[in-house]
């Protein structure tokens, strides 16, 4: 079989398994699409579809296999990237899962920042930076208790050799002392796992969300990108603060607010659960 009349084929056969997913028969998709790999095995989207008929029965060791080979093909697949980042955070790789996340993310925002990819990326995003701050949070909170009854223990050893020493007038107030201002250190150690309201700086004035991907416009309001592109489409071309005549062309990425997302986000990890 020559060259074009074997991709005839396998687009045929690819074509035969999109249909086969859309009524939910993923084994027959899946093997249309092995078929199609047989045929053409340089094509990335034969792996990224069969990945996703795999990612639908939580076969994700295949998932994983497949979306390697789909970048290995196309580095800048968003589909390969984003469900490579699902298996691996299935796994519990949590460090590896986020940073495949966010390279899916990166490139979607940079293909189509208002497509439903960009969006579902993000919020498995934000749900694996949660679930990968709760971990970190709930070891660093045993760490601390076990730290925090330590020190209480030897004050109160130190408290009790005062006291057999006939110094307990002088102790007494002391030890009180000593363990309010431990109490106040280990407070303010977990100050940063604390939920608390997220500064107002750092959420769109539209939705009121935390910024994912901040832009600036001329009036020097800043909007999520994603609202404010919907807002020119459906609504107009003014910004909605300041009224004043906006094009898309002139929104321009606040880097700076940005940045600044990131930061909080990286010391209070908690705030991913309110995106």
């Amino acid at each position: 079989m020559g060259p074009s009349h074997a991709f005839s084929t396998a687009e045929k056969l690819r074509k035969a398994g999109n249909s086969y997913f859309k009524k939910g028969r993923f084994n027959a998709a899946i093997e249309a699409y092995t078929e199609a790999i047989t045929l053409c095995p340089d094509i990335p989207v034969y792996y990224t579809n069969r990945a996703l008929c795999h990612l639908k029965r939580n076969d994700w060791t295949r998932v994983e296999e497949d979306s390697r080979k789909a970048i290995q093909l196309e580095h800048n697949s968003v589909k390969a990237h984003y469900m490579l980042g699902l298996a691996l955070l299935q796994k519990q790789e949590y460090a590896d899962g986020v940073k495949e996340l966010e390279r899916a993310l990166d490139l979607g925002r940079g293909a189509n920042p208002k497509g439903y990819m960009v969006e579902e990326i993000w919020q498995e995003l934000a749900k694996a930076k949660y679930m990968e701050w709760e971990d970190l949070s709930s070891k660093r909170s045993w760490e601390l208790q076990n730290l925090k009854e330590a020190c209480e223990n030897a004050l109160k050893e130190k408290h009790d050799a005062f006291e057999m020493e006939g110094f307990l007038d002088e102790a007494g107030p002391t030890h009180m002392k000593q363990l309010e201002a431990l109490g106040r250190v280990f407070e303010k150690a977990a100050e940063a796992d604390t939920p608390s309201e997220v500064p107002d700086y750092l959420c769109c004035k539209i939705t009121l969300d935390i910024f994912r991907d901040p832009v600036i416009t001329p009036s020097g309001v800043t909007y999520e990108r994603s609202v404010i592109l919907n807002h020119l489409e459906k609504v107009g071309n003014f910004d909605p603060i300041t009224r004043e005549p906006l094009d898309q062309s002139q929104l321009i990425p606040n880097l700076a607010i940005k940045e600044a997302v990131e930061a909080y986000l990286q010391q209070h990890g908690w705030a991913y659960r309110t995106v």
